[in-house]
């Protein structure tokens, strides 16, 4: 639980962070990140002699792994921009519809049957996005696009059955050689921070690797010790703690319509946390029980 709440925690503690990067653009710290991280992630795994895993790699999850690097790329850069441009609030809404649509995605991919209740909370997100829609004047593009390119995202990453550091690390080996083009170009236009903005500017970029890699690490450590509906319900701290930034740190507006856009929002995720947390304990009572007549079975015969 202490390391799933630190990586939380530390994601949603991120929109404190990006500023700090300025003047460097969303490109360039994105392209930063990738570098930095993708050394991040050797040196941990090799402390850790962690090589196995290559094995594994064979052509389709490579392809697999290129087309999330791709998406994870998009999804970095938006976020980022959202921050560093006073949009941190309509960047945590992507975080709280982001399991709104990956319900959709169960839907319209795996051809699940939703329940009743999960039909009300996508219901709700719906509506929730409408009125934000009306408030900005405009789709919330930003927070539509972070939640769709992060639940492709969560998809290519489940087909591909990779763990989440080792698939991080292939992921930005595979986008290292781009990045390193941006970078490159940056110089050469003479539009690039790294370098010509003090060594606080540098540290802060390289170090963006680390700030990457740790709630990654943390999160990995908490996944293989916690049930999985844990997980579900701390995914909701990163998103919270994004729009508090936003709201008290950032004093980006809320109108009252905007208001009631993310009061759906928050209804939908009651109503989803509480359908899967019943669902959940029915069914691992229905499992005992189930259970306990197999185990009473022989006995029965055995009498009779």
């Amino acid at each position: 639980m202490v390391f799933g709440v630190a990586a939380y925690v530390l994601w949603g503690l991120f929109p404190l962070y990006w500023p700090l990067l300025k003047p460097a653009n969303a490109v360039e710290i994105v392209s930063h990140r990738i570098m930095w991280s993708l050394v991040a992630l050797l040196v941990i795994l090799a402390v850790g002699r962690n090589w196995s895993w290559i094995r594994r790699l064979d052509r389709r999850r490579l392809g697999l792994l290129a087309l999330a690097s791709a998406l994870i790329s998009v999804n970095w850069c938006v976020y980022i921009y959202a921050v560093n441009t006073g949009k941190t609030i309509e960047g945590s809404l992507g975080y709280f519809i982001n399991p709104l649509i990956s319900i959709l995605f169960g839907v319209l991919i795996f051809r699940e049957r939703l329940r009743r209740w999960q039909w009300v909370a996508v219901g709700l997100g719906a509506a929730a996005v409408a009125v934000l829609t009306v408030d900005y004047g405009r789709l919330p593009y930003i927070a539509l696009t972070l939640a769709c390119s992060f639940g492709i995202y969560g998809l290519l990453k489940k087909f591909a059955d990779m763990p989440s550091a080792e698939g991080l690390a292939v992921e930005t080996a595979v986008m290292f050689v781009p990045a390193l083009a941006v970078s490159v170009v940056l110089q050469a236009q003479g539009t690039a921070s790294f370098g010509h903005h003090g060594v606080g500017n540098m540290a802060l970029l390289a170090a963006s690797g680390v700030v990457t890699a740790v709630p990654l690490l943390l999160f990995n450590a908490s996944a293989v010790r916690v049930p999985m509906s844990t997980l579900g319900l701390l995914q909701y701290l990163a998103p919270i703690l994004q729009f508090v930034i936003g709201l008290l740190v950032q004093h980006e507006e809320m109108p009252a319509s905007r208001w009631v856009g993310f009061l759906l929002v928050w209804a939908a995720l009651v109503v989803l946390s509480a359908d899967g947390l019943l669902t959940g304990r029915r069914t691992r009572r229905l499992s005992r029980q189930a259970a306990a007549a197999a185990a009473l079975e022989p006995v029965a015969e055995a009498a009779s």
